[in-house]
């Protein structure tokens, strides 16, 4: 369900999964976009290997914008005031992962709403969990 105003939103609200495509070259092409690219652990398995890691990871910056995306598609007129994650493992590319959300607090008062966030991959470990507080028009 689309979220338009504070009143569609309640309370343990599960918002609708989002499954990113957290492809190799979808890394890779995010990493080249946001200047990342290069050292060889976003775009290349084998190179993040060498460098100590499980194989290439998702940037950081792409794992936030997925949790946005997710946010903004089930409320597309809120304003995301804020952001808190934590990286608990990585987010490796050619992993499925899927992005989730369920809605934790609803201030009337501030048209605010909290939500907690979860990264999880295909065998349900939290990759990365965390916060938003968005505010939604109230009419």
């Amino acid at each position: 369900m689309t979220v338009q105003y504070l009143g569609d939103v309640e309370f343990g609200e599960d918002l609708p999964e989002l499954v990113p495509d957290t492809s190799l070259n979808a890394a890779r092409s995010f990493a080249e976009a946001a200047g990342y690219s290069g050292g060889g652990r976003f775009e290349d398995h084998d190179k993040a290997r060498a460098q100590g890691l499980p194989g290439a990871l998702l940037p950081g910056i792409m794992g936030m914008g997925l949790l946005s995306k997710m946010i903004h598609e089930w409320a597309p007129q809120c304003r995301i005031i804020n952001i808190d994650t934590v990286f608990r493992a990585p987010v490796l590319a050619d992993h499925a992962h899927v992005v989730t959300a369920v809605v934790t607090d609803i201030d009337e008062d501030t048209s605010q709403v909290v939500l907690d966030l979860n990264i999880k991959n295909a065998k349900d470990e939290t990759r990365v969990f965390g916060t938003a507080t968005v505010e939604i028009p109230a009419a």
